[in-house]
């Protein structure tokens, strides 16, 4: 074997903030620098530009240009990046399985579904 899949994995998404762009895109269908920015706590506009440069090289986003007055730029998840999906709903799983506490104020255990409760599709 050439390397880890696990720490190849680790290397594209273990950054700090890049799964926090990830988990805002799929969540929250974010796009746009200043959302990323308004949204990931402690983040600034260098790392976040670094970020997002990092993620378009590995092919996990896709960097679209719309020729407009403001120019307007928008991020997306590539086929590579939504594969991701799974592995940030399990992460997701985990902590509100076992580690209540420091998730929820009323530190009682949920799975997935329910913490998604009627709209299962806000990880999808």
């Amino acid at each position: 074997m050439k390397c880890c899949p696990i720490d190849n994995t680790f290397k594209m998404i273990g950054k700090k903030f890049t799964i926090h762009i990830l988990r805002n895109m799929m969540l929250q269908e974010q796009t746009r620098f200043n959302q990323f920015l308004d949204s990931i706590e402690n983040i600034n506009p260098k790392t976040l530009s670094a970020r997002l440069r990092e993620m378009e090289k590995t092919g996990l986003i896709e960097r679209r240009v719309f020729n407009e007055t403001p120019i307007r730029i928008e991020y997306l998840l590539t086929q590579k990046g939504k594969a991701l999906r799974a592995i940030i709903e399990q992460m997701a799983a985990f902590s509100i399985k076992y580690e209540s506490r420091t998730v929820f104020k009323d530190k009682k255990p949920r799975t997935l579904h329910q913490f998604l409760g009627e709209n299962p599709t806000v990880l999808k």
